[in-house]
């Protein structure tokens, strides 16, 4: 096995890791979300309503949420590259098991299996990426990882969808198992190993206030999550209700995830400069277009481009709160990584489920209003916590930011 790789190198130094690492994202968020754009397809496909289709998203996320931190405590032990590589195989047979699915209930056995994998996968590949570079670029380091997650976005949903409407969803599936078997090479080939450092030892007062850190920032992270993914798993629903075809819905997904990038953008220049300035820019930005987006419907040209600014928005959102959970220093790397995965989908979770109440009770409309005010209550706890989003992870909160 090759020597562990230091901690003391730039992002340039890393390069080889930091793209694989990316690469992996990208088939990790595709896996997670690809029944968002596939989901009318597949509740016909196993004859279901699309908002029971749509807790398919609810299953995964919890399982996530429940396990994540149970099973990176358990794991954390083990040697972190051969970890990933059997969260990757875990992928692999997920998404298999759903594309052979003969009913509604083996793909729920197939997505809780996936689920699992994920609860591995993210909390290790965050603290991975902090421990390629020196902890002054671990803001850089994230948001290029992250930007794999983004292109999971930008094209494996939106092309596993344009597939799944030409061929079928099945295929969809079948052909993110591949990949995802692919990528696994990849990550066996490229990935260098990395050491698990112990947490660092600090006085009581230190270590609580660390602690309290990590749990605004964790709490906000579910808030969020939830306000966007209520919204965001039914938005192939919201799309054909503007009386877009079901063949249109995987290049407007596309041009969405496109412009995800300029979120991720703004990551990259401000995440290790000004990082409560990049969340609150973001978060209130979201909060506008959802507004927007709630008064635009059923008409689409303000549904694109409400949809639009939502996320490109949202773009910036992972990398920012992965790396104030870990400059909090309230726990380590692994730990923190685990609980920003955890608290993301536990978010992912009871939005697609409150989504999935909404949709089928006042409407559309009230489903883009109930995320708009889920998010400004997340926003709030930022503007209220001026220490959680530190800007030097070496040194004690900046109330300035």
């Amino acid at each position: 096995m090759p020597a562990p790789a230091p901690r003391t190198g730039t992002v340039r130094d890393a390069a080889a890791g930091i793209t694989v690492l990316a690469v992996a994202n990208f088939v990790a968020i595709t896996t997670e979300v690809l029944p968002v754009g596939l989901l009318p397809q597949l509740a016909r496909g196993v004859g279901v309503t699309e908002s029971t289709a749509g807790l398919l998203v609810t299953v995964y996320a919890l399982v996530v949420a429940a396990f994540a931190v149970p099973l990176t405590l358990a794991t954390q032990r083990f040697p972190r590259k051969p970890l990933l590589l059997v969260t990757l195989v875990v992928y692999v047979a997920g998404n298999l098991l759903v594309a052979v699915a003969p009913s509604y209930g083996v793909v729920a056995a197939g997505r809780t299996l996936g689920g699992l994998g994920h609860a591995v996968f993210f909390s290790v590949s965050i603290a991975y990426a902090a421990r390629l570079v020196s902890p002054l670029y671990t803001g850089r380091a994230l948001t290029l990882v992250t930007a794999g997650g983004t292109l999971g976005f930008v094209l494996g949903v939106p092309l596993s969808t344009s597939l799944g409407a030409a061929v079928g969803w099945r295929w969809s599936f079948a052909v993110l198992a591949g990949v995802c078997a692919v990528t696994a090479l990849l990550v066996a080939r490229l990935l260098p190993a990395v050491q698990v450092e112990a947490a660092p030892a600090r006085d009581r007062s230190g270590a609580r206030q660390g602690r309290r850190r990590l749990g605004v920032v964790v709490g906000t992270n579910t808030l969020l999550f939830g306000g966007h993914y209520a919204v965001y798993t039914y938005i192939s629903v919201l799309l054909l209700a503007t009386g877009l075809s079901e063949a249109s819905v995987g290049p407007v997904l596309l041009v969405f995830g496109a412009l995800g990038l300029l979120g991720l953008w703004a990551a990259a220049r401000y995440l290790d400069r000004a990082p409560r300035t990049l969340t609150l820019a973001a978060m209130s930005t979201i909060v506008v277009a959802l507004a927007l987006l709630a008064v635009a419907l059923p008409h689409p040209v303000g549904v694109l481009l409400a949809g639009g600014l939502w996320l490109a928005a949202f773009g910036a959102i992972p990398a920012t709160f992965q790396a104030a959970a870990l400059r909090t220093q309230g726990a380590s790397a692994d730990i923190a990584g685990a609980f920003v995965n955890a608290t993301s989908n536990l978010g992912i979770g009871l939005g697609a489920a409150l989504g999935a109440v909404v949709l089928a009770g006042p409407g559309m409309q009230a489903l883009a209003a109930t995320g708009a005010g889920v998010v400004a209550l997340a926003a709030v706890a930022v503007l209220t916590d001026r220490g959680a989003f530190p800007r030097d992870p070496t040194a004690a909160p900046d109330p300035a930011r």
